[in-house]
């Protein structure tokens, strides 16, 4: 049994299928913990989680963009109208729902087409089941976006783990702090891990599609939902596999 880790999906399920597949990923055997935001951007979000309920060892964790979906299925409005790459999750449900014909020619599709008993039972019970975090015994720790290092983990406004850019924005400069130190000083942080794995802020705004390091915190957004690849990763040897570049697995992105 190996623990494998993936960034951010955002509908992109022909890169989904790449990763899976270019890891040997068992999906009987092996662990999985998705960093979230599975929706919002390609128009494949339903087949996504088709794809991910075949997995038996599956840690889903809530991005932001999920949590907007989860929003929408317990209220029937969609926080964002469907912006923010939302209209890739709208279509994509409207199409598995058989509602083709409300998507125009013209391209606008009313907010409210889809209405929560739309989207299967299966798919409601998925997201609302989500957790925030996930820790393991090796004292890894795995969240969408981040957290206040300065207080206790488990003692934050649950909006932090799926919005917070402040843990790896000062990873970063304090790995830029404390390059060629030969004494590098400590990143402190209030509840410490062996390491944090991070999805939510795109690698390839540092000019890069494969997965970042800093201090202890690993960043596997490698941009699927922005023209960059998805990546998996085994936790414990850091080998990572990519898909190919979600732009040319896809014409349109909805982000």
């Amino acid at each position: 049994m190996t623990t494998y880790v993936m960034g951010d999906i955002h509908g992109s399920y022909r890169a989904l299928l790449q990763c899976l597949q270019r890891s040997a990923f068992d999906y009987e055997q092996d662990i999985l913990v998705q960093l979230g935001d599975i929706t919002d951007g390609y128009a494949e979000v339903f087949a996504c989680v088709e794809e991910l309920m075949k997995i038996r060892h599956l840690i889903a964790i809530k991005g932001n963009h999920d949590d907007w979906f989860q929003d929408f299925l317990q209220t029937g409005l969609h926080p964002q109208l469907w912006a923010q790459g939302g209209e890739g999750t709208l279509r994509s449900y409207l199409i598995a729902a058989g509602k083709e014909d409300v998507i125009t020619a013209y391209g606008y599709i009313h907010p409210l087409a889809l209405s929560p008993t739309d989207v299967p039972a299966t798919h409601r019970d998925f997201f609302n089941s989500q957790q925030l975090y996930y820790t393991d015994t090796a004292g890894n720790c795995f969240v969408h976006a981040g957290f206040n290092r300065q207080r206790p983990f488990r003692k934050q406004e649950p909006y932090l783990y799926y919005w917070d850019r402040e843990l790896w924005l000062e990873a970063l400069s304090w790995e830029a702090s404390n390059r060629g130190k030969k004494r590098p000083g400590t990143f402190r942080m209030s509840t410490r891990f062996r390491e944090i794995f991070i999805g939510h802020t795109r690698t390839i705004m540092w000019g890069t599609d494969k997965p970042m390091k800093a201090a202890n915190v690993n960043n596997l957004d490698t941009g699927a939902g922005g023209g960059g690849r998805l990546t998996i990763m085994n936790v414990e040897t850091k080998q990572y596999w990519q898909s190919d570049p979600v732009n040319e697995l896809y014409e349109i992105s909805y982000r």
